[in-house]
């Protein structure tokens, strides 16, 4: 995926539902991660670009964002890893809010967003003297159509960062998430606002790109403005929806309504049926 004249960002799917990405400067072809926990698989694809790894940056410390870290340390030398949060392990700088890191041409702000984790960073992104549109790299805050659960924090903190942190930047800003949830998220979507057009056409398109096991990001700012009732906060459906008309509160109610929300069980197809009962699968 390119998302800039000199920048391309590369979308590794790892793990169950997981994105590491690989950025790289095309000009100088030197690369950072974000969030690289499977870090065999990340060297492979720098060698294969032909590419240097200079850096990570990691949004939070959970283990399948940030497992990677200390292992790629032992191979890169020189690597730095950037991060907010002193549970990140391999952690060599901890950034603070609105802090500006500069790799050649690369531009990245670090936007504090706590509430998934008390130290969670997303990571905005762009190039000098390029008109195309920037990046920003959401960890478990911002997903297409949802957002993280609020493990460390509160519906107020995860408000802040959504209107104000994220939902404040370019509206063309391509949004690179750390999960693919985004068919749950639009299933949820749509009982939450059952009429919204958009929503429903995004959830067509997704399953198609599950269906040829194709990524859903980036998406755009823009775009989620439109189907993710996380930003639409002030909507009648959503209000409906959640009984409340205070922005907070909506997203408290949908938050827990979200948590709550589970897809229908898929039937189990009557072939494995007959091996369980033979017992040649254990269930």
């Amino acid at each position: 995926m390119r998302v800039r004249g000199a920048m391309k960002v590369k979308v590794i799917s790892i793990l169950e539902d997981n994105y590491m990405y690989l950025v790289i400067e095309e000009q100088s072809k030197e690369a950072i991660a974000v969030d690289p926990a499977v870090p065999h698989r990340l060297l492979e694809i720098v060698k294969r670009e032909g590419v240097s790894l200079t850096a990570v940056l990691t949004t939070h410390h959970h283990w399948d964002h940030a497992r990677g870290n200390e292992a790629l340390l032992k191979d890169v030398p020189g690597l730095r890893v950037y991060g907010g949060d002193d549970r990140i392990g391999g952690l060599t700088d901890k950034v603070t809010d609105t802090q500006e890191l500069k790799f050649n041409s690369i531009n990245v702000r670090c936007l504090f967003t706590p509430c998934h984790t008390s130290g969670h960073m997303c990571y905005f992104v762009w190039e000098d003297e390029c008109t195309d549109a920037p990046a920003v790299f959401t960890g478990d805050t911002l997903f297409v159509g949802g957002c993280g659960q609020f493990f460390e924090g509160t519906a107020e903190q995860m408000y802040h960062n959504l209107t104000q942190v994220l939902g404040s930047l370019p509206q063309d800003t391509k949004v690179f998430c750390g999960h693919e949830y985004t068919i749950k998220n639009l299933k949820f979507a749509m009982l939450v606002e059952p009429e919204n057009e958009k929503v429903k056409e995004m959830l067509s398109w997704a399953k198609d790109r599950d269906d040829n096991d194709k990524p859903t990001v980036p998406s755009t700012l823009m775009d989620e403005f439109e189907y993710n009732p996380f930003l639409r906060l002030s909507e009648e459906g959503v209000q409906k929806f959640t009984g409340k008309t205070d922005p907070i509160e909506v997203l408290r109610v949908l938050r827990k309504e979200k948590d709550k929300f589970k897809k229908p069980k898929e039937r189990v197809p009557p072939h494995a049926m007959l091996a369980l009962e033979w017992g040649l699968l254990r269930p």
